[in-house]
């Protein structure tokens, strides 16, 4: 249902906890720039958004995001009253668990959630 590009990619994904729609995208820069940068060929966008890893469920995996929030099958008007009382939920409990927290674990748990982030491999 939702996408997070560019700059707001960033400021999104610095905090303890970081969630997505099940159904979002989140990335710095749309498939179609992506495969015209890489490329030269804006015409493999579908190629470029599988090598981008920019679903929820890809993210999730590379430990990018901590939660996925499930969506309804159908998207109707009642869809978006029903995420958003899912997402006060989550968020409601999220607080709880933080407040019980000193500000000093709070900053390590963000540190520690940055640093076991993502995948990479060590070439030689």
């Amino acid at each position: 249902m939702g996408k997070v590009q560019a700059g707001g990619a960033l400021a999104l994904g610095v905090g303890n906890q970081v969630w997505m729609l099940e159904n979002a995208i989140y990335s710095i820069l749309s498939p179609e720039g992506y495969a015209s940068i890489l490329w030269k060929d804006a015409s493999r966008t579908k190629e470029a958004a599988e090598k981008m890893k920019l679903t929820a469920q890809d993210l999730y995996k590379l430990k990018v995001i901590d939660k996925i929030i499930k969506e309804p099958k159908q998207e109707q008007e009642e869809s978006f009253t029903k995420i958003a009382k899912n997402l006060k939920k989550e968020i409601q409990n999220s607080i709880k668990e933080m407040e019980c927290m000193s500000p000093k674990e709070l900053v390590e748990n963000r540190y520690q959630k940055f640093r076991n982030m993502g995948e990479y491999q060590i070439l030689s």
